[in-house]
C-alpha cells in the first residue's frame, strides 16, 4: 500500500511540474476570444453593378461608410470590454450596448450582408427559392410588391429586409443599422436578403428618388445567394 501511495504521488507531482512548463500562450489559446467584425471584399467590381448601381456610389458607400462602421464597432468593443465571441450572440444582446456598438455593429453587419447578395445582371428567382416566395406571398410579382412598400414606407434611414421566421417568410424593415437579428427589433428572423435605403446608397444617381433606386436595385439581386439562406 506504501509503495501503491508513494508511485501516485510521484505522478501527480511530475504531472503538476509538465503543466508549469507549458507556455502560458498554450492556455490562452483555449480562451475565446472577443468578437472583432471585418470588411468583407466586394463579391465585384465597383463598377459591376452599373447603370443600376453607380461605381462611384459603391466606392464611397464600400471604402468610406462601410470601413467606417467597421472600425467603429471594433473600437467600441475594444474600449468598452465587450466580450462577446460571436455575430449572433453580439446582435441577441444589443439591447445591452451603447449606442456606438449598437450603430456601428449593425453596420458592419449589414452591410458585409448587402454586398453578398447583389450581383450583375441578377435576373429573377428560381427554383427553392421561387418555390418559397410563391408559397408565402402569392407570387414573386406581390413579393416584389410587399418589398418595394417595406422599402419605400421605411421614414427617413434604414434597411428593407426578406426575413425566414420559423418556416415562415416575411419582409419588413428596419431603422438605421438595426437588423432582425437584434433582439430589440420589430422585425426578427434570418435575413435572406436585404436592401439599404440610407440616402448615402442611392442619392449621387439618384438623389431624391428612391423609388427609382429600389426598381433598379431588383435587376442586381443575387437570388442564388438568397437561396444558400434559405436552408
Amino acid at each position: 500500500m506504501e509503495s501503491i501511495g508513494r508511485r501516485r504521488f510521484v505522478k501527480q507531482t511530475v504531472t503538476a511540474a509538465a503543466a508549469l512548463a507549458v507556455p502560458a500562450s498554450a492556455f490562452a489559446e483555449l480562451i475565446p476570444t472577443a468578437l472583432q467584425f471585418s470588411q468583407v471584399a466586394l463579391p465585384y467590381a465597383a463598377n459591376a453593378l452599373e447603370p443600376n448601381i453607380d461605381a462611384l456610389t459603391m466606392e464611397i458607400h464600400y471604402g468610406k461608410h462601410h470601413a467606417a462602421y467597421i472600425k467603429n464597432v471594433n473600437d467600441a468593443i475594444a474600449g468598452e470590454n465587450i466580450t462577446f465571441t460571436t455575430e449572433k450572440d453580439f446582435f441577441a444582446n444589443t439591447s445591452k450596448l451603447s449606442a456606438k456598438a449598437r450603430n456601428n455593429g449593425g453596420g458592419a453587419w449589414n452591410h458585409n450582408f448587402f454586398w453578398q447578395v447583389m450581383k450583375p445582371n441578377g435576373g429573377m428567382p428560381t427554383g427553392k427559392i421561387a418555390d418559397a416566395i410563391n408559397g408565402a406571398f402569392g407570387s414573386v410579382d406581390k413579393f416584389k410588391e410587399q418589398f418595394t412598400q417595406s422599402a419605400m414606407t421605411r421614414f427617413g434611414s434604414g434597411w428593407a429586409w426578406l426575413v425566414k421566421d420559423g418556416n415562415t417568410l416575411k419582409v419588413g424593415s428596419t431603422p438605421n443599422q438595426d437588423n432582425p437579428m437584434m433582439d430589440l427589433s420589430e422585425l426578427k428572423g434570418t435575413p435572406l436578403l436585404a436592401l439599404d435605403v440610407w440616402e448615402h446608397a442611392y442619392y449621387l444617381k439618384y438623389q431624391n428618388k428612391r423609388n427609382e433606386y429600389v426598381a433598379n436595385w431588383w435587376n442586381v439581386v443575387n437570388w442564388d445567394e438568397v437561396a444558400k439562406r434559405l436552408n
